[in-house]
């Protein structure tokens, strides 16, 4: 099937409040520009380097999420275009993307990584974590990012009630947040978990960011 047929019938399946992350990683610029040309805007790459590779060659409109996990010292590179960080996985990380937002008269959209996930691999904060970076000081004074919401990645397994049930639980962690630190701001509501494999369950567990590679572009 080609990306334009695949792009079709996921906007076919998928409600349309829910945005689609078309996860571009590995794919290169010709690739990209298929699903941009049959009408796609909004990107993933999980790669600092690989993205500011691709970036200059590809239509200025394309809205980039940055969906990896990112080392402190890469965000100037992607500080200057990139739309929203999915992977806000700590405090730290968090000071150098609002640093670097500032230093190009930018705010950035981001989200908090949790760790849902049954496997130690993964990156991402716990709920106590992500209260202790929302009561600091640090965050208060920060003026170039706005958190938008939270992101996790369910377990690589074919058993659909565990992933279930992870997802389940970064939707409760965005309703604490929401009722502790955002009740007066309307854009902490976004919970990007879904992908390929699992997107069809995350939707239905509340999910309204989902990253999408190998169901657009196929396999490798």
């Amino acid at each position: 099937m080609s990306i334009r047929i695949n792009l079709t019938q996921l906007h076919r399946e998928i409600p349309s409040n829910v945005k689609i992350v078309a996860v571009s990683k590995t794919m290169p610029v010709e690739i990209i520009l298929e699903a941009y040309n049959a009408g796609h805007r909004l990107f993933g790459e999980n790669k600092s380097q690989e993205l500011i590779t691709k970036q200059p060659f590809l239509p200025p409109d394309i809205r980039w999420h940055f969906i990896g996990h990112l080392q402190s010292n890469k965000v100037k590179y992607i500080a200057p275009f990139v739309e929203m960080i999915e992977s806000v996985d700590s405090l730290k990380l968090l000071q150098e993307i609002n640093k670097q937002a500032e230093k190009h008269g930018r705010l950035i959209r981001c989200l908090l990584q949790f760790h849902i996930a049954t496997e130690e691999t993964k990156f991402g904060l716990d709920l106590q974590e992500a209260e202790l970076l929302l009561k600091s000081r640090e965050y208060a004074e920060m003026k170039n990012i706005s958190l938008n919401g939270v992101m996790g990645m369910a377990s690589f397994t074919d058993d659909t009630a565990l992933i279930r049930w992870e997802f389940r639980s970064l939707k409760t962690a965005l309703i604490h947040l929401k009722n502790s630190f955002f009740k007066e701001s309307p854009e902490f509501c976004e919970i990007s978990m879904g992908m390929t494999g699992d997107y069809k369950i995350a939707i239905e567990e509340g999910s309204t960011i989902v990253r999408i590679g190998t169901g657009i572009f196929g396999k490798v």
